[in-house]
């Protein structure tokens, strides 16, 4: 179910980042010079999807249960659906580049990288939780300060995952960028709230003052 919904977006995307010609007007395409941050939009993007897909076969831990398969064609089709519409506006031959040119794109890049490291370790941590068989305490932060935001909230993953689509909302100052990143804020917040709920539960002392996404808001 993961690999079929992360491959997807993967691939959509590049064949939009090298214009097929029967998606963009062939000469249009030629014409037009593509600004820097279209390439690093492709980057971002792929490195997404790349570290998911790694995570789902070298990271995550899955229960032997099954997913219905009108849960995957669901997942498919939102993921799928949106990457082709992202990809489309910002490999488009008249893309329009940030308002505030390259500073914008490169603050907003760090902080993209930054959140998708984040993401990397918060995952490792909780696998490496899950694998130690340790189930009597909440994960702790480590050296590593990406695990540091467990201080704060009790679903840092949800923290950095919505983090990196604001990043690349304002990297690229797209519409449907922004679109999906607010689904995603809102999606991000529930599966979060849900989680934090189960934590209450099994090791309330530790979670007990921490909140479930974004501190003080959730």
């Amino acid at each position: 179910f993961f690999l079929t919904e992360y491959t997807g977006p993967l691939l959509i995307y590049l064949l939009f980042y090298i214009r097929l010609s029967t998606i963009y007007d062939q000469v249009e395409s030629m014409k037009n010079f593509r600004h820097p941050v279209v390439h690093l939009a492709c980057f971002c993007h792929c490195l997404h999807y790349i570290r998911h897909l790694l995570e789902t076969l070298f990271v995550h831990k899955f229960s032997g249960g099954h997913t219905p398969l009108k849960n995957m064609i669901k997942g498919c089709a939102f993921y799928w659906g949106f990457t082709s519409w992202i990809a489309y506006y910002i490999n488009h031959p008249r893309y329009t580049p940030p308002s505030f040119g390259h500073r914008q794109v490169s603050f907003a890049a760090l902080a993209f990288l930054i959140c998708e490291a984040g993401n990397h370790f918060i995952n490792v941590a909780l696998a490496h939780q899950n694998h130690s068989g340790n189930k009597a305490c909440f994960p702790s932060p480590t050296y590593n300060p990406f695990t540091w935001l467990f201080l704060l909230v009790s679903c840092p993953n949800y923290t950095y995952e919505v983090g990196s689509w604001i990043s690349f909302t304002v990297m690229t100052q797209t519409l449907p960028v922004g679109i999906f990143a607010f689904l995603m804020v809102i999606q991000m917040s529930l599966w979060a709230q849900k989680k934090h709920k189960l934590y209450l539960k099994r090791f309330y002392p530790e979670v007990q003052r921490k909140a479930a996404m974004i501190p003080i808001i959730f």
